[in-house]
């Protein structure tokens, strides 16, 4: 396990297009995905500490953006065939026994990671609603094991007020996890 953190914020990058096969058996897009007020996109895994420190809080926040009309995605871009923890069937078992509100997809060739510039499980990217960059920060101040429950929801709190303003914090803290499992070139 590489420990890693995101870079800052690249305020105003668009976000990049996908076609991704997700766990409930149909075909996610960028377009399907966004809410009227924003998008987030997560990368997230399976096998990940740093993802399961904070997998209840990231179901939990997804589900109270959605009704602020804050759309969200989470892709799995790590490579599978070295972390068997992150295949297929076990991406099904944890969506299901998780009960994600949003769609838990599959970027086998990992171009999708590439484009959005994901380096870590999670990192979350935080779209307005004219799908420019306007958050790339923590969840929260969880590490390795979930923070405390009176922690700040840093990125609930951010996507409200992109939700409301367009706009997202300009004081943002990096993700930190896990890095992407890459495929040999």
């Amino acid at each position: 396990m590489a420990r890693t953190t995101t870079p800052v914020c690249d305020f105003g990058q668009r976000a990049a297009a996908f076609d991704l096969p997700g766990v409930d058996g149909r075909r996610h897009t960028l377009e399907s995905a966004r809410g009227v007020n924003g998008l987030l996109v997560m990368f997230i895994c399976n096998h990940c500490p740093f993802v399961k420190a904070v997998l209840d809080r990231i179901v939990r926040d997804t589900a109270e953006l959605a009704v602020l009309g804050v759309g969200s995605i989470a892709i799995m871009s790590n490579d599978p065939s070295d972390y068997p923890e992150d295949s297929w069937d076990n991406m099904l078992r944890v969506a299901r026994d998780k009960a994600f509100p949003f769609p838990y997809v599959m970027d086998a060739e990992q171009s999708v990671a590439r484009a959005y510039g994901a380096v870590c499980t999670p990192d979350f990217f935080g779209f307005g609603a004219d799908l420019t960059l306007q958050y790339r920060g923590r969840l929260d101040a969880s590490g390795m094991q979930p923070a405390p429950p009176d922690t700040p929801r840093e990125l609930f709190a951010a996507m409200s007020l992109v939700a409301r303003t367009g706009r997202g914090p300009e004081r943002q803290q990096p993700s930190i996890g896990c890095s992407i499992k890459w495929r040999d070139a």
